[in-house]
């Protein structure tokens, strides 16, 4: 495990400032589990608007090896139909996690507009998505991953691995 100097906290105020920009009055907050739940919860609470979770488990291109372990941190306590989605995320890097969640999104409804705000891009898109914000931009090999942590009391940094 090495240690990448980015301040998770910093970011995070940079991600509220660029999230605080996409908000419409209809726009709700869907945070991508588990990091990305962890984002839109805290700014769901910063900036007082509705959230809910999603899980890209069961429309996930490598469902068959994955299988549902996490498959039922989907809750959207709004109706999705005609509302503005913005998609919160911890770390954006091939998109299919986000490609399955945009799947598992209209499995209950059919939004306005989809939008997505991350942490973190880190490049190495194999599918055409693109974050209408991210806070920061990295550069990891392709051997590496980042993963946003929070502690018990809700502070947030990233580990490398």
């Amino acid at each position: 495990m090495s240690e990448l100097l980015l301040d998770a906290e910093g970011l995070y105020l940079e991600l509220k400032r660029g999230v605080q920009r996409l908000l419409t009055p209809d726009t709700a907050l869907v945070g991508i589990w588990s990091g990305g739940a962890w984002l839109a919860e805290r700014l769901a609470t910063d900036l007082n608007v509705a959230a809910g979770t999603i899980s890209s488990a069961l429309h996930r291109d490598d469902f068959g090896s994955r299988g549902m372990a996490k498959a039922d941190h989907t809750k959207l306590p709004f109706d999705v139909d005609g509302r503005d989605i913005l998609l919160i995320d911890d770390v954006l890097y091939t998109g299919r996690t986000t490609r399955a969640v945009i799947n598992e999104l209209f499995d209950f409804g059919r939004p306005a507009r989809v939008q997505l705000a991350v942490l973190v891009d880190r490049g190495g898109r194999q599918l055409p998505i693109e974050p209408a914000f991210s806070a920061a931009r990295v550069t990891l090999g392709a051997d590496q991953s980042l993963r946003l942590v929070r502690t018990d009391t809700g502070a947030f940094s990233f580990e490398v691995k």
